[in-house]
């Protein structure tokens, strides 16, 4: 989850996995999967490096091993 800022002031997390675009037109505008749009102070360069951090910080469900027990049978 990336912390951002709307334009009245307000903060908020959004959950990085639903973000299909993120486009300065000029203001920064986040869309969802669902469609849902969000116009944010941060700018579009500082949300891509924000989402690019939490990727580094937090492991991928892709790189969790799995259970090799099945392979044993």
């Amino acid at each position: 989850m990336v912390f951002l800022t709307r334009f009245n002031g307000t903060t908020f997390y959004l959950n990085i996995t639903h973000i299909e675009t993120v486009e300065s037109t000029p203001d920064t505008v986040i869309t969802l999967t669902n469609g849902k749009k969000y116009i944010v102070k941060e700018a579009a360069e500082e949300i891509v490096a924000r989402i690019t951090s939490f990727y580094q910080a937090v492991p991928m469900a892709a790189t969790v091993s799995r259970s090799t027990s099945e392979s044993d049978e």
